[in-house]
């Protein structure tokens, strides 16, 4: 008893020191208040560009005079109520509970709410608004709120880098499973900093690292005590009986209690929660696309691929003019590979290395000593000058918008393997070509030509296990920052 009251005074005395010991709550609190400011004037932003874009425009005749008034009055007192309302009923001031990709599904919902509650208000307030500014209102806002949270987010990596938006976390269990969990956690960007053990009944496993605090009956004594504001709960570590009083202390106490779950790798979107006499259960929705959605992913395939393709015609012609007066050979470099369900198709890429460059493979694998699956050398000499400019902004890749057209690819999927990578496939690699190909993806993301091919794949499975068209588009958000600091192009 008196080791684990030690250990007690040594955590108290580690976690209250410091400005932001034991404040985590409130330093999210203070957070999300200045996030919701920002998140108003960007709505209101977004609301203002779009009607002054339609008046210049002469979208619907919107008229200034007649209706300045109306939109002021929408801008500067009913935008604000509305979206803050819209955004706390999507819990979208508690983001530090959500994985980034759950809160780009929300936004996305309470944007286009947001937008819908100001059409009916206009409507019922008899105030002629353009259809072409709600329009715009909504496609601006999302960019302008995606942005302003992206600045967020970057500030809150930072914070947490340097100690602070991190909250003190006892974990229940001493088992393997509650000492992996605490080396997890222990990572900087999650945002919370383990600082005990609770034991159980389950003692199994190496000794650990953190004290053990206490047994599960002195768990309330021990949360005071060190000040806590968050428990893990290793799920192996603990029976039913001794769940129920962790619930109820932490319920008692107003923390948030937190269960892991053997379950591989998914979004919390698939995710939900079913009682079932006694007993809580956990459902996964299958990640397979309904007929419906089928249909919406494809034409948004098609739709977005066919207005990239005209806007961007003039850069492709200039890209075209360049790669040809630059070194002899095609402008297109076609190449075989493998697509859904293992279905070969030919890959255009605009030509990025010297004629030929394909026979020199096998050459470069010895000199260089590759052995891997994938072939990707970081100082390649087969690129030529056009070539390594058009690969740092990833130009080279605009042709295969044509193949989304053609149905071989999508917008948004796994990276399309070459025949001879299919070969040297493990079984469960297989399970990457369950969706069609993607010009981005996880992959494109998470650090391109950088990662390791085991790494890679990993990220193809998550995205089939996860496939959504919110997914997509989340990934497509993500594409554009990725592409400008030209991480992982070579």
């Amino acid at each position: 008893m008196q080791e684990r009251v030690d250990h007690v005074a040594a955590v108290h005395a580690v976690v209250s020191v410091g400005p932001e010991a034991g404040s985590a709550r409130r330093q999210y609190r203070r957070l999300y208040r200045w996030m919701a400011v920002t998140d108003v004037l960007a709505f209101a932003a977004a609301l203002l560009l779009a009607y002054f874009l339609a008046y210049f425009a002469r979208f619907d005749n919107l008229l200034p005079r007649e209706n300045m008034r109306d939109v002021l009055l929408i801008v500067l007192l009913v935008a604000p109520l509305v979206l803050l309302g819209v955004f706390a009923a999507f819990r979208l001031y508690e983001a530090h509970r959500f994985a980034p990709a759950e809160e780009f599904r929300r936004i996305i919902i309470a944007v286009s709410l947001g937008v819908g509650v100001l059409m009916l208000t206009s409507f019922w307030s008899k105030a002629e608004l353009s259809r072409a500014w709600v329009a715009l209102s909504w496609a601006f806002a999302l960019v302008l709120v995606l942005a302003s949270r992206r600045l967020w987010h970057a500030r809150i990596f930072g914070q947490r880098q340097r100690g602070r938006l991190t909250f003190p976390t006892i974990i229940v269990g001493t088992n393997a499973e509650a000492q992996r969990l605490a080396a997890t956690l222990t990572g900087p960007t999650l945002g919370f900093r383990p600082i005990g053990l609770i034991a159980t009944n389950d003692r199994s496993g190496p000794t650990p690292e953190l004290p053990v605090l206490g047994g599960v009956d002195d768990l309330r004594e021990i949360l005071r005590s060190t000040g806590a504001d968050c428990v893990f709960v290793a799920s192996t570590a603990v029976t039913p009986e001794e769940l129920k009083p962790v619930a109820r202390v932490v319920r008692i106490e107003g923390l948030e209690v937190r269960i892991t779950a053997s379950l591989p790798e998914v979004l919390s979107s698939r995710l939900t929660v079913q009682p079932l006499g006694g007993t809580t259960a956990l459902s996964l929705r299958p990640a397979r696309l309904s007929g419906t959605q089928v249909v919406a992913k494809f034409t948004f395939d098609i739709l977005v691929s066919g207005l990239l393709l005209l806007l961007l015609s003039p850069a492709l012609l200039l890209i075209a003019v360049a790669i040809k007066a630059g070194s002899p050979g095609p402008v297109l470099f076609r190449q075989r590979r493998i697509g859904l369900r293992g279905r070969p198709f030919t890959m255009l890429k605009f030509r990025t290395m010297r004629n030929g460059a394909e026979r020199e493979v096998e050459r470069l694998r010895a000199e260089r000593g590759v052995t891997g699956v994938l072939f990707k050398l970081q100082n390649d000499p087969r690129v030529t000058p056009v070539g390594r400019f058009l690969r740092r902004l990833s130009l080279d890749e605009l042709p295969q918008l044509f193949n989304v057209v053609k149905g071989d690819m999508s917008l948004v999927g796994p990276r399309p393997p070459l025949p001879e990578e299919v070969t040297r496939y493990e079984d469960w690699h297989f399970e990457r070509l369950e969706v069609l190909p993607g010009i981005t993806g996880l992959w494109q993301v998470s650090g391109r030509a950088d990662l390791a091919f085991e790494e890679s794949v990993r990220l193809d499975l998550f995205y089939v296990e996860n496939w959504s068209l919110a997914y997509d588009l989340y990934i497509l958000a993500k594409t554009i920052p990725v592409l400008l600091s030209k991480r992982g192009a070579y």
